[in-house]
C-alpha cells in the first residue's frame, strides 16, 4: 500500500512540474511578477486572546498577547523566479496562574508554571515557474488531510516542502512532504508530527491532492496522505452552491475520509470511514444549516497534530467534517451526530461587520469497546457514550477609520457528555486582532 501511495504522490508532483512547461510562453504568475523587492510585503498582526475553560476535569485560564510579523518577498524575474518568506512571532502572558495553566495558548515549564512568553521564527525559500511554486522551509499547509492550525494565539508550522500548481483553468494541484513541526505552544522546529488523538508520532508525512472547479456552482477535491508507520488517509469533497436569486442560495457540502493503518501501525489497527453532509440555505442576512456526520469503525477518526504529543495545542486543522466544532470533533468510534446552525449577517440591517452564530450538535452511539487491545485508542471510549454541544459567536470588524480591520470574536461553547467525550465544560474565547500593513 505504501509503495502504491508513494508512486501516486510522486506522479502528482511530477505532473505539477511537467504541466508548467508547455505554458511558459503564456501569461502566468511568473511572467507578471514585479520582482524580488517591488513584490515584497511586510505585515504585522496583533492578536490578543482571553481563554477560560471550566469543567472537563480541570480549569484553565489565561490572557495573552501576540505580535506576529510576516515578510514575503516577490519573485525574481526570469524563467525561474526565486524568493523568500520569513516570520517572527512573540507571545507574552498578561495574566495566568499555576493552578489555571495548561491551556493551548501559553506553554508551561517543567514545574507546571505558565511561562512568561514564547517566541519563534522561521522562513522558507520559494521558486516559481509559470503558475507552479515550490516552497522549502517552515510552512503552514492547509490541505484537508494535512493542515496546520491557527486557532489560538500563535499558529502551528510544518517543516518540509510544498508544491502548488494551477496551470490549467479550474484545476489546483498540490503535494508536500514534511518531517517536523511546531505546535501552538512550542517553538522548536524539531517538534513532532503525530496522530493527534493517538499521540503517536511519525518520522515523516506526505500528501498530494487536487481540486477542480467543474462550473461556477460545483467543485470537487480528492486528496491522499501518508503518515509513515501510522496511516494512509484519503479524502473526497463535493461542494455545490446554487443561487436562486441575488439574496437566496443553497450550499451543499459532502466530505468523506477513509483511514487505514500503515507499516508498523504505531497507533494499532485503523479501519475508519468518516462522512458528513451539510446543507445551508441563505435568505438575505440569514443562513440556516442542517448537517449530519457518521464515523464507521471501531477507532475514532483521527487527524494530524504538531509539536509536543501531550500539549493541549497539538491538534491540527486537517478535519473537514461538518460537526467538528469549537470543542468537540464528534469523531468517536461509530459515533453519529447531527447539527442545527443559524448565522446572521447584520450588514443588511445597517451594521456592516457585525455577525452572530449559534449551533447545537448532538452525538450518540459511540462504541469503543471493540478496539484491538494493542491499539493506541484502547480504553478511550465506552459502549454507548454520547455528547452534545451548543456554541455561540459574536464577531465584529471595524469598517473604516484608523481602526479599520480591527476585529473582535467572542466564542462560547457549552459541552456535556460522557467522560470519554470531555464531560461537562464551558469554554470561552475572546479574540481581538489588528492587522497592520507595513509595506
Amino acid at each position: 500500500m505504501r509503495k502504491i501511495f508513494n508512486t501516486l504522490q510522486l506522479s502528482a508532483m511530477t505532473a505539477a512540474v511537467v504541466m508548467a512547461l508547455p505554458t511558459l510562453v503564456h501569461a502566468s504568475d511568473q511572467s507578471d511578477t514585479k520582482g524580488f523587492v517591488d513584490g515584497s510585503s511586510l505585515n504585522l498582526l496583533n492578536r490578543n486572546v482571553f481563554w477560560n475553560q471550566t469543567g472537563g476535569g480541570g480549569h484553565t485560564r489565561d490572557w495573552s498577547q501576540a505580535l506576529m510579523a510576516t515578510f514575503s518577498s516577490g519573485f525574481t524575474q526570469g524563467t525561474v523566479g526565486v524568493g523568500v518568506d520569513a516570520f517572527a512571532d512573540l507571545a507574552l502572558r498578561i495574566d495566568g496562574s499555576t493552578d489555571r495553566a495548561g491551556g493551548p495558548t501559553i506553554p508551561t515549564d517543567n514545574d507546571g508554571d505558565p511561562k512568561h512568553g514564547i517566541a519563534k521564527g522561521g522562513g522558507d525559500v520559494k521558486f516559481q515557474v509559470s503558475n507552479t511554486q515550490l516552497k522549502v522551509g517552515d510552512l503552514q499547509p492547509n490541505a484537508p488531510v494535512f493542515a496546520t492550525a491557527d486557532n489560538y494565539l500563535m499558529p502551528q508550522t510544518a517543516s518540509g516542502f510544498l508544491i502548488t500548481s494551477h496551470e490549467w483553468a479550474g484545476l489546483n494541484l498540490e503535494a508536500g512532504h514534511f518531517t517536523s513541526g511546531t505546535g501552538t505552544t512550542t517553538a522548536a522546529h524539531s517538534g513532532n508530527i503525530m496522530a493527534s488523538y493517538a499521540k503517536v508520532d511519525t518520522p515523516s508525512a506526505s500528501y498530494a491532492g487536487a481540486k477542480y472547479q467543474f462550473s461556477k456552482e460545483f467543485t470537487a477535491s480528492l486528496y491522499g496522505a501518508h503518515l509513515e508507520d501510522v496511516w494512509n488517509q484519503y479524502y473526497l469533497n463535493l461542494n455545490l452552491v446554487h443561487p436562486f436569486s441575488d439574496n437566496q442560495a443553497l450550499a451543499v457540502d459532502f466530505n468523506l475520509y477513509r483511514t487505514l493503518d500503515d507499516g508498523d501501525a504505531k497507533a494499532g489497527t485503523i479501519n475508519t470511514t468518516a462522512t458528513s453532509l451539510s446543507a445551508a440555505y441563505t435568505l438575505g442576512a440569514h443562513t440556516f444549516t442542517l448537517a449530519g456526520q457518521k464515523i464507521n469503525g471501531d477507532e475514532p477518526f483521527d487527524y494530524v497534530g504538531f509539536g509536543d504529543n501531550d500539549a493541549a495545542g497539538r491538534y491540527g486543522n486537517s478535519i473537514s467534517l461538518a460537526d467538528s466544532v469549537q470543542y468537540s470533533d464528534f469523531n468517536g468510534p461509530n459515533e453519529r451526530s447531527f447539527q442545527l446552525r443559524y448565522d446572521l449577517d447584520m450588514t443588511s440591517y445597517g451594521v456592516p461587520g457585525l455577525g452572530f452564530m449559534a449551533r447545537h450538535i448532538r452525538g450518540y452511539g459511540i462504541d469503543g469497546t471493540h478496539v484491538d487491545s494493542s491499539s493506541a485508542y484502547v480504553n478511550f471510549y465506552g459502549a454507548d457514550d454520547s455528547e452534545h454541544e451548543t456554541d455561540a459567536e459574536v464577531k465584529y470588524a471595524v469598517q473604516s477609520g484608523p481602526a479599520k480591520n480591527l476585529t473582535f470574536h467572542l466564542r462560547e461553547a457549552w459541552h456535556d457528555g460522557d467522560a470519554s467525550t470531555g464531560g461537562k465544560l464551558i469554554q470561552t474565547r475572546l479574540i481581538t486582532e489588528y492587522p497592520l500593513n507595513i509595506f
